[in-house]
């Protein structure tokens, strides 16, 4: 399933609104196919492992990290029956499909032709996996992920609003990463103006995977990008499941504000800047409510600035937004 999982990260940001999902198919101790969804969301994962299998699929186990599809579509064959046909003796599966179209019907289906069916392994490394699609069928908007590069002493840009650069250049790399991984990436007014950013993927191999750029705005934006003009119509942006918002620091407030940041991702640089501009209010009454809204899951080093990833505690959602 670990397996499963890396192949579904190829995917992540160009598979909406599919999800992306990762498949491993087992035979006799020996992997004989392996797929991850595709751009655009087909071929499905099982359908790239099986091909890849051929007749070795018979009698093997399937590692996939969703529920295979039950519903029929005019762009290719339920997975599930496509793993009966191929004669697949067992399915372990991460996590079930929230999709109701398919919602248990998979499992279902493939139990009734005789097929050894483990749901629920891995659960929560697949639930973060799929969180972009997760997320847009339970809460109707995309899996946000706030960026913030950080001073020492709480900058995030200097007083003129210009950020470049807070961050080395390994950092700045791992930031191109991360775009590659959205479908889309959104500033503010104030951003654009002070920096007039790219927003694009600067990294070998991966210039294509830029994401499709978006300017939170109540009047028109530049050529080439799309405007919303409050964080909550995000939810009307098409094919977007994974939202990277990158600045500035009045739009990164709103958007904590209204309780649409699900990942933080702070880049906090080894310098001191200085009456710089600073996070504003976020609609925050007193202390005891800050406290449990985020965990810590993962920190590194990247060259000689600090990483820490923090992911909303959904046990706190009913919880006074802050």
């Amino acid at each position: 399933m670990a397996a499963a999982l890396a192949l579904a990260e190829r995917g992540r940001g160009r598979t909406a609104p599919n999800p992306n999902v990762g498949c491993i198919i087992v035979n006799a101790g020996r992997i004989v196919g392996r797929g991850w969804t595709q751009p655009g969301g087909r071929p499905h994962a099982e359908a790239m492992a099986l091909a890849a299998a051929g007749d070795a699929a018979r009698g093997a186990t399937c590692y996939v990290t969703l529920e295979p599809c039950a519903h029929a579509s005019s762009r290719g064959p339920a997975c599930a029956d496509s793993l009966i046909t191929a004669g697949i003796a067992r399915l372990v599966a991460g996590l079930r499909d929230p999709d109701p179209r398919t919602d248990g019907l998979g499992a279902e289906r493939l139990r009734g032709a005789g097929v050894e069916v483990a749901m629920g392994i891995a659960e929560a490394a697949a639930r973060r996996s799929m969180a972009g699609f997760i997320t847009r069928r339970t809460n109707g908007r995309p899996f946000v992920t706030l960026k913030l590069a950080q001073s020492l002493d709480g900058a995030v840009a200097m007083a003129s609003g210009s950020s470049k650069w807070i961050t080395g250049p390994e950092a700045r790399a791992h930031a191109h990463l991360e775009r590659a991984r959205h479908e889309a990436i959104l500033v503010g007014r104030g951003t654009w103006q002070a920096d007039a950013p790219l927003l694009d993927v600067r990294l070998a191999g991966l210039g294509a995977r830029s994401p499709r750029r978006i300017l939170l705005s109540r009047s028109e934006g530049p050529d080439g990008w799309e405007t919303v003009a409050t964080p909550g119509d995000i939810a009307m942006l098409a094919d977007t499941d994974h939202l990277l918002v990158e600045g500035g620091v009045q739009t990164a407030a709103a958007f904590l504000s209204a309780d649409l940041v699900d990942r933080l991702l702070l880049y906090r640089a080894p310098i001191l800047v200085g009456g710089g501009l600073t996070l504003p209010g976020i609609g925050l009454a007193d202390l005891t409510a800050a406290h449990g809204r985020w965990r810590l899951h993962d920190s590194r080093m990247l060259g000689s600035d600090q990483l820490q990833v923090y992911e909303r505690d959904d046990r706190q959602r009913d919880r006074e937004p802050v």
